[in-house]
């Protein structure tokens, strides 16, 4: 009995020392990303709804130099319609299709933003959904050196529910620890919008 509380002991204090630097570590790292790079070098749009990639062809006319990343957003053929309409190149253009959700928008790319060295990006999401991204944002990115600045796309909708919110945070420090984000769960729990 004593040798099982022992082992539940160490167990859940090795799982809040892990959290603690993890919320010390984030913080720091966003901070040397913001230093080392102060201007955001790249356009990352959360796909949802062709207004999102609209507003994202008519943000990147005001920034010419960036790169545009489309995380699963409309279908390829009408994202390419939409920036040749605002005659941005399809050589600034990236879409990926890999993610499924939030939290994978984030995972799926984090890693090519990594190996182009990118430290600072520009979010863009609809202003409902932008808590949400902005939790995920900070625990994907900031746990890898990405730094981020949101936009937001006007939108109707009533902001996400802070249980929706929390699931994918957790989802975030799952992915963080695991290299895994839960998204096979994340359908099966809607019940948490």
């Amino acid at each position: 009995m004593l040798n099982r509380k022992r082992k539940r002991f160490k167990l859940l204090f090795l799982a809040s020392t892990a959290l603690t630097v993890l919320l010390v570590i984030i913080p720091v790292r966003l901070a040397i990303a913001h230093l080392q790079a102060p201007q955001p070098q790249a356009i990352f749009t959360l796909g949802g709804g062709i207004e999102r990639e609209i507003f994202t062809a008519e943000f990147a006319l005001a920034h010419p130099t960036l790169e545009i990343w489309v995380s699963t957003g409309v279908p390829t053929y009408r994202s390419n319609e939409i920036f040749r309409a605002y005659g941005i190149p399809e050589s600034r253009l990236h879409i990926d299709r890999r993610a499924v959700d939030t939290v994978t928008n984030f995972t799926t790319l984090v890693a090519d933003f990594k190996s182009r060295h990118m430290q600072h990006l520009y979010v863009i999401t609809s202003a409902h959904h932008i808590p949400r991204a902005m939790a995920i944002a900070t625990i994907i990115f900031g746990s890898q050196g990405i730094a981020f600045t949101p936009v937001s796309v006007p939108s109707g909708e009533p902001v996400e529910s802070w249980l929706r919110i929390f699931r994918d945070i957790c989802r975030s420090l799952l992915w963080i620890f695991t290299g895994r984000t839960g998204a096979s769960f994340s359908h099966k729990l809607e019940v948490w919008r």
